[in-house]
């Protein structure tokens, strides 16, 4: 007779985490997992910025100056560069849907490009945006 007593055997963790290491492939799909969510909390943003809009002056000020604050502007740098982040992945997987980019050397080397590439638009945004005053 089978003992059913004992509950749920033992399963194994799955062996991705025993088995691979880190590297930039990885560490951009990651990556842009996080981005993607990031921008559905910037679209919540835009959404609360336009109510503050329709809302009237007052409102739209202190929407306004929510996001002017250190926080806020943390928050929007971040979303910069998940947007700018989520631009250049996806250019690199569009490459991927046409079979080019698979060599490892090229996946490395975009994945770090698409990073940097972030890294520096945003870098550039936020000076743009700063010498027009708004930061």
């Amino acid at each position: 007779m089978t003992d059913t007593s004992r509950g749920l055997p033992e399963r194994p963790m799955s062996p991705h985490l025993q088995v691979w290491r880190w590297h930039i492939t990885m560490a951009c799909s990651i990556l842009h997992r996080a981005c993607i969510m990031g921008l559905y909390v910037g679209v919540v943003l835009l959404a609360g910025w336009a109510l503050s809009l329709a809302l009237g002056p007052d409102a739209y000020t202190a929407y306004v100056g929510l996001l002017g604050s250190v926080i806020g502007k943390l928050v929007m740098i971040g979303l910069t560069f998940a947007l700018f982040f989520n631009i250049a992945y996806t250019i690199r997987q569009s490459f991927w849907d046409a079979g080019v980019g698979f060599a490892l050397k090229t996946a490395d080397l975009t994945g770090a490009a698409a990073i940097a590439f972030a890294v520096v638009a945003t870098i550039v945004t936020w000076v743009i945006a700063n010498a027009a005053g708004a930061f």
